[in-house]
């Protein structure tokens, strides 16, 4: 487990590195204001993160941190019922189904018709993107499970409950953190474009007020926060699909 830690965060900081001589070999190729120099962003982020920049980060790292929370509550559980429950899955497969392939965004004026501009329509459109992997992980986890693993607990006398503890939860709970990962980069996606609208923080907000404004050096500094906010959720899973699920 070490040893693929390990190399997990040696091949984000190879990316990492790639990205900035790419960067920075496109500002001195171009120069152009509209391609700063990364060394120039990162100097402006440590100037600016408190007094300009903070405010917007905590803000988009609870809307999306409470989409996925919201999404796991609700998708997991869900997920194991239709798995388990042949008749449950009969009813909501053909929903969840239907549903799945609609392009979220285009949702997004509906959402906000119905819900405000406030906080629960960013809420739900982050959920929406990220509990219908979730629900289909699940499902599909459960129904991986080989009969004969129930089959043996019950001659065990099990209970109902402890099929799900025993045999559900730990058979599915890594392939259900790994949906999650796969679904944040798109649920950063949509929350950055919910911030555009209707609200005055964010990280969506601040780029794009920043781009209005022609601060350039602003701008990228927003995307620069807002790729590493993604970057840290999603090694934040990663760390506790390695705890949770150590046996694997």
């Amino acid at each position: 487990m070490i040893k693929l830690s390990k190399s997990k965060w040696q091949g984000a900081l190879y990316g990492f590195i790639a990205v900035i001589i790419l960067w920075y070999a496109l500002s001195v190729t171009l120069k152009i204001p509209i391609v700063p120099s990364p060394v120039a962003v990162f100097i402006n982020i440590l100037a600016i993160f408190k007094t300009k920049m903070e405010i917007h980060a905590l803000y988009s790292l609870g809307r999306i941190t409470g989409g996925i929370v919201v999404s796991i509550l609700i998708g997991v559980p869900l997920g194991f019922l239709m798995g388990y429950f042949a008749k449950v899955d009969k009813v909501l497969s053909p929903l969840v189904y239907f549903t799945y392939p609609i392009p979220k965004i285009a949702l997004l004026p509906i959402i906000m018709l119905l819900f405000g501009l406030g906080e629960g329509s960013k809420l739900i459109m982050i959920v929406l993107i990220v509990i219908f992997q979730i629900i289909i992980t699940a499902r599909d986890a459960v129904k991986g499970i080989p009969p004969e693993i129930y089959r043996s607990l019950q001659s065990l006398g099990a209970s109902r409950r402890q099929m799900f503890t025993e045999i559900i939860v730990p058979a599915s709970l890594s392939k259900v953190l790994t949906a999650t990962r796969l679904a944040l980069g798109t649920a950063v996606s949509i929350l950055f474009f919910t911030e555009t609208f209707g609200t005055e923080y964010g990280m969506g907000y601040f780029i794009m007020d920043s781009w209005m404004r022609v601060n350039y050096l602003d701008m990228y500094a927003g995307i620069v926060v807002l790729s590493f906010m993604g970057f840290c959720i999603f090694t934040a899973i990663d760390i506790a699909e390695n705890y949770i699920c150590s046996w694997q």
